[in-house]
Order: structure tokens, then sequence, then C-alpha cells
């Protein structure tokens, strides 16, 4: 902590803006201020911004808190997904110990194989890596739903009353026709979309909410080979589902339980599978 007979630094600076100093120190700070004018114009300038800021975000600054962001829902879903791993880990351990015993007594009383030929042993790896990289693209969509579900000022990069512009961008980034599911019938309403990353190439989030303020974001990225059915993710309050198909990989996210996310899922498919805007 900086005491009174310090230098005026950035720090206090900063912590004037954000109205952090103590008494005693923004005497000084002040006191210091009026000895240098231009840092004063500039701390002005800052506070006029922080003012307007405040301002323009008072109406929902003095909303309620939504539920799922309360401190007893983000202790029980943090309690819950420690439940989870803890029990997914002693499952683990229970499957590869059952495993080693049961590999040993096939060893002991079974005569050695032949060797697999290369192409089915090809086939039995890539299948079950399938279902897998669904799993991993369901966290990757939860991860960005959760970064931009709780934005305020910024959720999408372009907004539903650009439609059209938004669809044809992220069309042509993503070298695939898009069109934007219509949610309504389900109590959902376009707010926009934003283009991101994957890691393996652009990837688009459309972001969508409801009449109580609930976000539900849909995922598309391509780089994916293969088709499996949809997978079923739940990490407290927010669920996913993902599937791959035709090269691309799809996931939709929302704090709904399964059934209901299980219809908008099917929806979304559906529009995704059939899009009818031109690249």
């Amino acid at each position: 902590m900086i005491g009174d007979s310090s230098p005026i630094g950035d720090d206090d600076l900063q912590a004037l803006v954000d109205d952090r100093l103590a008494p005693e120190r923004r005497r000084l700070v002040e006191a210091w201020l009026a000895d240098h004018p231009d840092v004063t114009a500039r701390i002005a300038a800052l506070c006029a911004d922080r003012d307007a800021l405040r301002d323009r975000l008072a109406a929902k600054a003095a909303e309620p808190i939504p539920a799922r962001l309360r401190v007893a829902a983000l202790k029980a879903g943090r309690r819950s997904r420690l439940a989870r791993t803890a029990l997914s880990a002693a499952a683990a351990l229970t499957i590869f110990a059952a495993g080693a015993a049961s590999d040993r007594l096939v060893v002991a009383l079974s005569p050695r194989p032949a060797p697999m030929p290369q192409e089915a042993s090809a086939s039995a790896e890539a299948s079950p890596a399938l279902p897998a990289r669904a799993d991993a693209l369901a966290g990757v969509a939860e991860v960005a739903h959760r970064t931009f579900v709780v934005e305020v000022a910024h959720p999408v990069e372009v907004e539903a009353g650009r439609e059209a512009h938004l669809m044809q961008w992220l069309s042509k980034r993503l070298g695939r026709p898009l069109a934007a599911p219509d949610l309504a019938p389900f109590g959902w309403k376009l707010m926009g979309g934003r283009l991101l990353t994957a890691g393996t190439g652009p990837a688009a989030q459309l972001m969508y909410e409801d009449g109580a303020g609930h976000r539900l974001t849909v995922w598309i990225a391509g780089g994916e080979a293969g088709r499996t059915a949809f997978r079923f993710r739940a990490d407290g309050a927010t669920s996913t589902f993902a599937w791959i198909d035709d090269g691309f990989g799809f996931a939709v996210t929302a704090p709904l339980d399964r059934d209901r996310l299980l219809a908008i899922a099917e929806a979304v498919h559906h529009r995704l599978d059939r899009p009818s805007s031109p690249l």
C-alpha cells in the first residue's frame, strides 16, 4: 500500500479516477494535480468517460442479479462439477483396474491372436475418436458461450438488425452457406453473432435471448471429418448438444434441461442442414 509520503504515481491517478483513494492520499494527489495542469486535463477526461459509462449502464446495473450468477448458484455449480470430477476419476480407476485384470486373464488363457490388418486397425481407431471429438467440440462451444453471454455492451459483433450482412459474412468466412435458425417458436430471439476461431480455422457464434434475459448460443466450426449423432454435455446450469456433420462441427448451448434443449438442437440441425442463403 502506498504511504502518504510516497511520490504520486500512475496507481494513484487510476485510483483517483476509480474513487478508491483514502481521504488523506486523495488530498495529496489533488494538491499535486494543481501543479500539473496537463495531467489534470487527462484525469478530467477519464472521469468524464467513467461517468458517461456509468450513466449508460445505470439501468442494467439496477437490474436484479440473474439467478444463474448468484453466489449460491455458482457455489452449487462448482460443488456439482467437483463431485462429477471425483466420480469420473473413481470410475476411471475402477475400469482401469478391471480392464488390467481382464487383460491378464485373457493373455493367460487364450492363444496369441494374429496381427490385425492395417486398414482394419485404422478403422477401429477412427470410430471411437469421432464421439470424443464431438465432446471436445461441446467443451469449446461452452467456453465461448460463457465468455460472451455475460457481456452487456458487446454481446455480439454484428447485431440482428443486420442479419443478412451477418450471415453472408459468416458464410464466406466458413465456406458454407449459413442461415440463422428461427428459434422464435421456442421463445428465443436472435441478438446477432460474431466470428471466432476454433483452432483449426474460423468459427461462427450466433446468440439468442429469451424474454427473461437468458441467452442461447449456436456454434459452427469447420475442419471436422466424419459424422456423429448428438452428444449431450451438462456443466452446472448450462447444457450443450454437439454433433459433427459434413465437415463441420455444430453445438447449441443454453441454460436449459436436456429435453428442452434437444428440441432446439433438432430445429437448428434441420435449418443448418438446409441453408437457403448463398455464399
